[in-house]
């Protein structure tokens, strides 16, 4: 039987294709919760899962069939063929890294073909000066000079747009208050529980509704992407006053002393590629009295096309992974799904 989580919308031609695809993945996650007895996304014990459970986890987005913001195409790969155990000697992936990362932006690796091209090795599964390049999940293995993407086959080589080979580590701030009506948290209907709701930005590059979050820096700590990328994205700090973004800076400072991991480990992101991808650390941070973050006034900046409150309901198509984190949210808070 399928977990709450696998109940979607489907409202055409195209989303049943995708609910096909998922509905295995679910399927497969599920599995993996029953054999555990724990949820497979929470993310303390994420690290516990050998890595055959955690292959259960198949990436859906990651094989989407256009790569973002281009016209390249990835190779296909169906479901029984995502596994890197799985011999597959027509395997051809199309090779592809944006065109901007050729350019050496100070943010990215040097782009290689053969890693005696390099004139100073990357350190796979370590610590390598100021980048991170060890994985919240597994050790993963390096082919030929190249890391392989622990979860699997993706269609696409190189690093597309992301700016790290091996994982690329991001840092997410789930921002939640409940629903309020004449001060009083609304109850839903159906299940009795009370509403959450989390501050949620579209995206600019496609459009879709998202937790504000980004890249962690080399060398920064979690807790300072968290509160940086929250404060650009949804209250568009670097463009208020001075004297409004101290008032800021202190209340986001206040809320984000308390904040509960929900999730640390692979996000199955549309950018992900068999050389690179994408980890991160998704935090919660609760406005319970709704008087903190309840009191500022969203603003959207950086990569954020519009930022409002958004209802949590398993219904919510987002980006990426992030159904899944909010889903966990909504367990740990004992709220609406």
């Amino acid at each position: 039987m399928l977990t709450r989580s696998a109940t979607l919308l489907v409202t055409s031609a195209t989303d049943t294709r995708m609910w096909n695809r998922t509905g295995k993945v679910i399927v497969r996650l599920a599995e993996a919760q029953q054999t555990h007895h724990y949820p497979l996304f929470k993310s303390a014990l994420v690290g516990l899962l050998s890595s055959m459970d955690f292959l259960k986890c198949l990436h859906v987005k990651a094989r989407s069939e256009v790569y973002p913001s281009s016209e390249i195409q990835r190779f296909p790969v169906p479901d029984d063929k995502v596994d890197w155990a799985v011999q597959w000697a027509d395997y051809k992936p199309v090779d592809y890294t944006a065109p901007s990362l050729f350019r050496r932006p100070p943010w990215a690796d040097p782009p290689y073909s053969d890693e005696r091209e390099l004139d100073t090795l990357l350190k796979f599964n370590q610590l390598d000066g100021g980048v991170d390049r060890t994985s919240h999940i597994i050790s993963y293995n390096v082919v030929n000079g190249f890391p392989r993407n622990p979860c699997g086959r993706t269609g696409m080589r190189g690093r597309g747009l992301l700016g790290r080979w091996g994982p690329n580590h991001a840092a997410d701030p789930i921002v939640t208050r409940w629903k309020r009506e004449a001060g009083k948290p609304i109850i839903h209907s159906h299940c009795g529980k009370p509403i959450l709701q989390f501050v949620a930005i579209c995206r600019r590059d496609n459009e879709e509704w998202a937790i504000p979050g980004g890249m962690i820096d080399p060398g920064e700590k979690v807790s300072v992407t968290l509160k940086r990328e929250f404060g650009e994205e949804a209250l568009n700090s670097l463009e208020l006053p001075e004297a409004e973004r101290q008032q800021m800076k202190a209340l986001i400072d206040s809320l984000f002393q308390a904040g509960e991991l929900v999730y640390r480990g692979y996000v199955d992101d549309p950018r992900n590629t068999d050389n690179a991808w994408i980890e991160t650390v998704a935090m919660n941070f609760h406005d319970e009295a709704g008087d903190s973050v309840g009191k500022l006034t969203l603003q959207a900046g950086d990569d954020a096309g519009a930022v409002k409150w958004m209802d949590i309901d398993r219904q919510q198509r987002l980006y990426a992974s992030h159904a899944e984190m909010l889903h966990q949210v909504t367990k740990m808070r004992d709220a609406h799904w």
